[in-house]
């Protein structure tokens, strides 16, 4: 029976469709947050170099909550399963999120509010969409991946076409785009509204029509793995605690930089966590070297530092890759509305028709990821393989990076849109794809969850370090970020090369 089960039988279309759909509703809910919340923010009285401050509580909830997530959800059984009863949590939450946001201004302090709601938003999205990421390496057989993770990714794109383009078509539907000081737009609190409803129902969908394999079946699937999944944190036990007091001098060199060099007070968050994570690393070490390596936290710090080394190479081209993205969807809207329509009043129709643009810009990205995810990203990878197809998507993306910064044309940015898009699909397929076929089954949610931190940190260092830039150098013209997004992805299509390296070539034209 063991042998029988050791290959996992292969999905269908329908069936790569149901693992995956609760990603359209996850999408939707991202895509509101993403082309929204600047302009909320601004609205509430925010100013532009608040911004990042203001949007750091999004990638800090993702950086404490996937890792958690991924180490519980390996190890959870129930009624539910494995990874679905995240999803379902996850999707209740985000839900209730997304309807009190546009209620913000009905607080004493909207602002605080709304900030408080984009935390909880973010922290509920990622308790779902951690769980989904494992959850295409735990129902598919290897080489399937592929196709596994396009068809997410091109349901993140149709999501989040749904979810950007939304207060669009409010307006053109006769629904107000104008709010007094301080208030929110109709168009923005019906989107909210609706993909409340929206998310939760997409996610029910694959809880209902998907049945996860048993821990006996997945333990019969990985019986032919050679890396046990205990030996990280055994590994643990022999290291010394060099590493964590590093950690600890740069969190105290960061604090320390921040009146030395006058930097943005948002610095002082990113050296509390370096101290923190140095702290952590060094409790857990001591508890792996008493012999205590069932404790979630020497875990996940055995994992941490026991990473694939097709993972260690990898973190570096997701950490240049998502600072551009962060640095994207903090500064569209202002970007857009500032140069493009001539407006910094959030109260403007200029500022407010430009803000909808920004909605259209998103959703003809998202759109073309959706695209591309299924009908160019396949086609390329057996042709090229997956690294060089990477490489390829992300350079497209930084010449529409670079658009951003010398048209000044409405609808001549929608082809800076389409480079975007591109590189937006690879960045959501191929490194997963890559991950799930280079990874232990056993171990899926808690890798992918720590592949996460490199997706966060750089978004942390964005809210935190960006600011301090701007504020110096180009203070009032956010127009300058987008040569530092542009320069990010080029610097990843250039790090992808070193990840052919460390991928058996058997996997490498997944």
């Amino acid at each position: 029976m063991t042998q029988a089960l050791r290959e996992k039988p292969r999905q269908n279309f329908a069936g790569l469709w149901n693992i995956s759909f609760g990603f359209f509703g996850i999408q939707i809910g991202f895509a509101l947050q993403n082309s929204n919340m600047s302009r909320v923010f601004q609205t509430l009285g925010s100013s532009i170099d608040d911004l990042p401050a203001l949007w750091v509580a999004a990638p800090l909830t993702g950086l404490l909550v996937q890792p958690i997530i991924g180490h519980l959800s390996d190890r959870t059984w129930n009624r539910l399963g494995r990874r679905r009863p995240y999803f379902l949590t996850g999707a209740i939450l985000s839900a209730i999120a997304l309807f009190l946001m546009p209620l913000s201004p009905a607080f004493g302090a909207p602002l605080l509010f709304a900030a408080a709601m984009l935390w909880m938003l973010d922290a509920s999205l990622n308790i779902s969409m951690e769980p989904f990421r494992a959850f295409v390496g735990d129902m598919l057989h290897a080489d399937q991946h592929a196709a596994g993770y396009a068809v997410q990714t091109a349901f993140i794109g149709a999501g989040a076409v749904v979810g950007s383009i939304f207060p669009w078509l409010l307006e053109q539907a006769g629904v107000s785009n104008v709010a007094p000081d301080g208030g929110i737009p109709d168009t923005v609190k019906l989107s909210f509204w609706g993909g409340s409803l929206a998310l939760f129902s997409a996610v029910m969908w694959t809880i209902v029509t998907t049945k996860e394999y048993s821990p006996d079946e997945q333990a019969a699937f990985a019986s032919g793995e050679v890396d046990p999944p205990t030996q990280p944190v055994r590994a643990l036990a022999s290291k010394s605690y060099v590493g964590s007091t590093l950690w600890v001098v740069a969190g105290l060199l960061a604090v320390l930089a921040v009146d030395a060099l006058g930097l943005e007070k948002e610095v002082l968050l990113l050296g509390a966590l370096l101290i923190a994570y140095g702290f952590l690393s060094a409790i857990g070490i001591s508890l792996a070297k008493r012999g205590r390596t069932a404790n979630m936290l020497s875990n996940i710090v055995g994992d941490f530092s026991g990473m694939p080394e097709v993972m260690k190479r990898l973190a570096l081209v997701q950490f240049f890759s998502w600072s551009a993205l962060f640095i994207m969807w903090i500064n569209t809207t202002p970007i857009v509305t500032q140069y493009v329509f001539g407006s910094t009043d959030t109260a403007s129709f200029a500022y407010n028709e430009g803000a909808n643009w920004v909605n259209v810009l998103f959703t003809v990205y998202n759109g073309v990821a959706a695209i591309a995810a299924l009908a160019l990203l396949p086609a390329m990878s057996r042709r090229l393989g997956q690294v060089t197809t990477h490489s390829i998507c992300l350079t497209l993306g930084a010449a529409g990076f670079l658009m951003f910064f010398f048209v000044r044309d409405a609808g001549a940015l929608l082809l800076a849109e389409v480079g975007i898009g591109i590189a937006w699909a690879s960045i959501l397929a191929m490194p997963y794809a890559i991950l799930a076929s280079n990874l232990p089954q056993a171990k899926l949610g808690i890798f992918m969850g720590l592949f996460n931190v490199f997706v966060v940190v750089p978004q942390l260092l964005v809210a935190t370090v960006m600011g301090s830039i701007m504020q110096a150098y180009f203070p009032g013209e956010p127009v300058w970020t987008m040569l530092f997004a542009a320069a990010s992805w080029l610097i990843a299509a250039l790090a992808m090369q070193r990840v052919q390296a460390a991928i058996p070539s058997e996997k490498s034209h997944a």
